[in-house]
């Protein structure tokens, strides 16, 4: 479902004379349905690079990026939106909405981009919601007034939401108590049963272990080492 080649990247730092800083270099892997991929190694090492490269955020140099019929290095930017409205799914520890739209409308709105009756995709909302333990009364309410852990949770909901094909987890148990913690690695596994292809980033080695199949330690694809 996910299958990277080759791929490598350079950031030039126009601030600083046009500097060109090579990152990344011959990143290969590929992550079959079903299948959970931890991407692990030091600080500094890629992992958030490489993620981002996956989802369209940074250009890859060179390589390609196939993300089920779609190589994320050469679509175009409509390619790459339809690609992240059917497929990939993305979960960051934190949640970016529009101010003042309702909790209960964030979590559906994946759903409803993508065709789901407003019906059941309210229930599946509400479903979520409920198991991550967002009390009703804040529902209706924009979750930018939420607590830290509580818009982490809201952001979880809403990418568990829709069943992407294709998913990228960074950090998605940093900072949970231990009840919402089972509770996301439950919704992991979940994905994983109906046949998602995940990558993770997780420092909790704990959940990693529990949920992932594999680890590939991006320092691998550094430029000095890859050499």
């Amino acid at each position: 479902m996910i299958d990277i080649r080759d791929v490598s990247k350079t950031f030039r730092l126009h601030n600083q004379g046009g500097a060109a800083i090579p990152v990344m270099q011959g990143a290969t892997l590929t992550v079959a349905p079903g299948e959970c991929v931890a991407l692990t190694g030091a600080s500094g090492a890629g992992k958030s690079t490489l993620m981002r490269m996956i989802y369209g955020n940074y250009l890859a140099a060179s390589g390609s990026i196939m993300v089920g019929d779609t190589d994320v290095a050469a679509a175009e930017p409509r390619e790459i939106l339809e690609l992240r409205r059917t497929v990939l799914g993305y979960v960051s520890q934190f949640l970016r909405v529009v101010p003042r739209v309702p909790t209960l409308d964030v979590v559906m709105e994946p759903l409803l981009a993508t065709g789901t009756p407003v019906e059941q995709a309210k229930a599946r909302a509400e479903e979520l919601l409920t198991r991550l333990n967002i009390p009703q009364t804040l529902w209706g309410l924009s979750p930018t007034t939420f607590s830290g852990g509580e818009q982490q949770r809201v952001n979880i909901a809403r990418g568990f939401a829709y069943a992407y094909p294709a998913m990228l987890l960074d950090e998605p148990t940093a900072s949970l108590d231990a009840t919402n913690r089972e509770t996301v690695l439950t919704l992991i596994e979940e994905a994983k049963a109906r046949g998602a292809a995940i990558v993770g980033i997780f420092h909790d080695a704990e959940a990693r272990d529990r949920v992932c199949d594999r680890q590939i330690d991006v320092s691998a694809f550094t430029p000095a080492r890859a050499a």
